[in-house]
């Protein structure tokens, strides 16, 4: 059978190969470095945790509605977003003392981290 030229296309599954912003946030000595990261508002965003220490740390966010355990000398990653503008918090279940970070979704932000 055969078809029309101006048909095949149609056929032609569409994808968006736009990069997703991300952000990297280390792990090291129960802290996160940086300590605040700024997203671009109303987009997803991948943010990747590297756990450099040798003992797990669980990310936990209220604010984002996210936890994770991330093992010692690994990484993991979660998605956030479309966010409005603000400002969420998170945490280190396991170092609530010291591992502490926050999130600013800016109107005009990119992500300030790779």
């Amino acid at each position: 059978m055969r078809y029309p030229a101006g048909l095949s296309f149609l056929l032609i599954p569409c994808f968006t190969f736009a990069k997703m912003p991300e952000a990297v946030i280390e792990i090291r000595d129960n802290l996160f470095v940086p300590q605040t990261i700024v997203i671009p508002a109303n987009q997803k965003v991948k943010l990747t945790f590297i756990n450099h220490d040798t003992t797990p740390e669980e990310i936990d966010s209220f604010d984002l509605n996210r936890e994770k355990v991330i093992f010692g000398n690994s990484k993991g990653t979660i998605f956030v977003g479309p966010l409005p503008p603000g400002e969420y918090q998170y945490f280190g279940e396991y170092h609530p003392n010291t591992a502490v970070g926050s999130v600013v979704v800016s109107a005009e932000g990119k992500p300030d981290a790779n």
